[in-house]
């Protein structure tokens, strides 16, 4: 008999009619927003044609660029247009700080550009569970290098991804691995390693302060080298060399400890020790669940969904790629329950407006604009409480592990009202960067909708486009009222439409469609179900 719970269902595939909202429900989670390209794309496809499409279909993004030159800054060492991927100097902050936002900038634009697939997602999700910080570690070729193995491994292995992120230059700043040595042994690396990044706090994850003090002896010696630019360096004369004894969580494991080069080998020891343990699977699973789908975790789920999901992680030895099919494909990820049941993060609330209305670079923009409008977004959505690349602690963002209030984290009275001035702002004036306004073309979006001139159905295109869950019919009443302007006519405004098309050049003509227009989107942008996906 089934666990009672908020639902049921478990990972057995969907197999209910496939329609345009579970399409949406589908790219709304493995996307940020969704855009007419992938609308079009994605209409023609299967439930399981979709889920491979978006799970095989990944490209490697061009590299990150000078794009930061300026009559107040000017790179010495890279010409302007080419990369800085692999300058190391740090001599100018100034310079470095540049080379940081570009290096933020360039993922908001890989995210902006995303089409088919759904790593962009994937690699926000590692960022967020495997956390480091750039403005802390303040060399970006080091940034630029943790995310591109981040990438690498979004939809591989874990246990490759945790190995090397365990050697990786950024992560041994980050949590002081760099330093850790025999003589006064470092336990920052040792503890996230467990409690955040494999086992987890949960009510099985019984790993002892024994075990992160005889982690972190195992993996002293592990550096980096100052001198070159921060590649990675094993300093075999820091190793401690005695053996390492584990608790009963581990089966009393004991790692025999080694000399010279043949220390490096003792990570690989006690990564296996950990992934010996069932906790690792079952915590991950969790941590995708929440991501994918929705914050909470009933006894139904744990049952039904997350245990299950466990087994196959286990099963193909921890490749990531089996776990997120499963549950893409699965009756569970489709639930009616399960659609509109997040609220947005800064990424899908900005960048999800940006694409989904199609919202284009301006035509004038250089590219330095360019680089200014994606670093206005930034700040955008920095001040709406995420920073991409810069999470406020180890743990990452609150609202994906600060329990019971989850996502509601992103809702706040400060962030809220943020959220609705952007929109009321790029609805009726633009999106202001340094030195060029970027405008959203409401009258094309409406075009491209195919009830265009039938208010009613015009209004229920838009909610299911642009609104995670449905809406009242006295709020659907409103929004038609908008597009009639108090008239009872509905081919008030069918007529309105035809004349403008008729008329394209007629400022009144157009004037008379972009105002109700501009009202309804900034009634919609606002309505609380616009939070959600």
């Amino acid at each position: 008999m089934m666990a009672e719970g908020r639902l049921s269902s478990g990972i057995e595939p969907f197999s209910g009619t496939w329609t345009q909202q579970h399409m949406l429900h589908l790219l709304r989670r493995c996307s940020f927003g969704v855009s007419k390209s992938q609308l079009d794309y994605f209409s023609s496809l299967s439930l399981e044609e979709s889920v491979d499409t978006l799970l095989n279909s990944a490209v490697a993004p061009s590299l990150p660029v000078n794009d930061y030159n300026s009559a107040d800054l000017s790179d010495p060492d890279v010409p302007f247009g080419e990369t800085w991927i692999n300058e190391t100097n740090r001599d100018n902050p100034d310079l470095v700080s540049a080379r940081i936002v570009s290096l933020k900038s360039w993922w908001i634009n890989n995210m902006l550009q995303e089409t088919t697939s759904i790593q962009e997602k994937m690699l926000f999700f590692w960022h967020n569970h495997i956390v480091t910080q750039s403005w802390d570690i303040f060399w970006p070729h080091l940034t630029y290098q943790h995310f591109e193995l981040l990438r690498k491994h979004s939809l591989g292995n874990f246990k490759e991804l945790i190995r090397e992120v365990t050697l990786d230059p950024q992560m041994l700043l980050y949590l002081n691995g760099a330093l850790n040595n025999r003589e006064v042994p470092d336990e920052n690396y040792a503890r996230e390693l467990q409690e955040l990044f494999c086992i987890g706090k949960g009510p099985d994850a019984n790993f002892t302060e024994s075990d992160v003090q005889e982690a972190a002896r195992v993996l002293t010696g592990h550096s980096i080298d100052w001198e070159a630019g921060g590649t990675y360096l094993y300093r075999g004369y820091w190793h401690d060399e005695g053996d390492k004894q584990f608790s009963s969580f581990y089966n009393n494991t004991v790692i025999t400890g080694k000399s010279g080069d043949a220390g490096k080998d003792e990570v690989d020891e006690l990564l296996e020790m950990i992934f010996d343990n069932n906790e690792v699977a079952s915590f991950i699973v969790r941590k995708l669940y929440r991501f994918l789908v929705y914050s909470h975790i009933d006894d139904a789920t744990e049952m039904n969904v997350i245990q299950p999901l466990a087994e196959i992680f286990r099963a193909n030895d921890y490749e990531i790629m089996p776990v997120v099919r499963t549950l893409l494909l699965s009756a569970h990820f489709h639930e009616e329950a399960n659609r509109g049941a997040q609220i947005k993060n800064p990424l899908d609330f900005l960048l999800g407006f940006w694409r989904t209305f199609g919202v284009k670079m301006p035509e004038e923009a250089t590219v330095r604009n360019r680089y200014e409008i994606r670093s206005s977004m930034l700040w955008t959505m920095s001040n709406m409480g995420l920073e991409v690349m810069d999470p406020p602690n180890v743990a990452g963002y609150p609202a994906y592990y600060q329990f019971p209030s989850f996502d509601k984290n992103w809702i706040t009275t400060d962030t809220v009202t943020n959220r609705a001035l952007t929109t009321d702002s790029f609805i009726y004036w633009g999106f202001w960067s340094q030195n060029v306004l970027t405008t959203v073309d409401l009258l094309q979006h409406l075009s491209e909708r195919e009830n265009v001139s039938d208010p009613y159905g015009l209004v229920d295109e838009l909610v299911m486009l642009h609104l995670g869950h449905p809406v009242s019919e006295t709020i659907r009443e409103r929004m038609v009222g908008i597009l009639l302007s108090g008239q009872q006519n509905p081919g008030y405004w069918t007529g309105a439409w035809y004349e403008y098309v008729d008329n394209p050049t007629d400022d009144m003509k157009r004037m008379t469609v972009e105002i109700r227009v501009k009202v309804l989107m900034q009634f919609l942008l606002q309505l609380s179900e616009y939070h959600l996906i």
